[in-house]
């Protein structure tokens, strides 16, 4: 997976308005749970790549550190990169935070041996 500044949790660091649209005006503890993406990791999780602005105040960076943690500790391969800034979408989807992530994500993916070593030369 590659996930860049995601709604992970639906608990108080989650995005108001995907709680509201995805689990209704009220949601259960229970329902709540269940949508919280963090609590759901196994061994099995696909391998992830996780990037964040530490100034997006639409989505926490929080949401992205829980999941990472929770990858972690299921022995999950994931990266997660803290951008200093660019905020939620990443100033436009340009820029030197957009471009920082793209590489990034590139290199992992040739690490992860998901995608040829070559390919990742060629997008640099």
């Amino acid at each position: 997976m590659i996930l860049v500044y995601p709604v992970i949790t639906m608990g108080d660091k989650g995005h108001p308005g995907s709680r509201k649209n995805l689990m209704g005006p009220n949601p259960t503890p229970e329902v709540i749970e269940q949508f919280s993406n963090e609590k759901h990791i196994t061994p099995q999780t696909p391998p992830t790549f996780l990037a964040h602005a530490l100034d997006d105040k639409v989505v926490p960076a929080e949401n992205s550190r829980m999941f990472y943690e929770a990858l972690k500790a299921n022995k999950v391969p994931a990266i997660y990169v803290e951008l200093p800034g660019g905020g939620h979408g990443l100033n436009g989807y340009k820029g030197p935070m957009w471009d920082a992530w793209q590489a990034q994500s590139l290199e992992w993916l040739g690490e992860q041996k998901i995608i040829p070593a070559d390919d990742v030369v060629r997008s640099k």
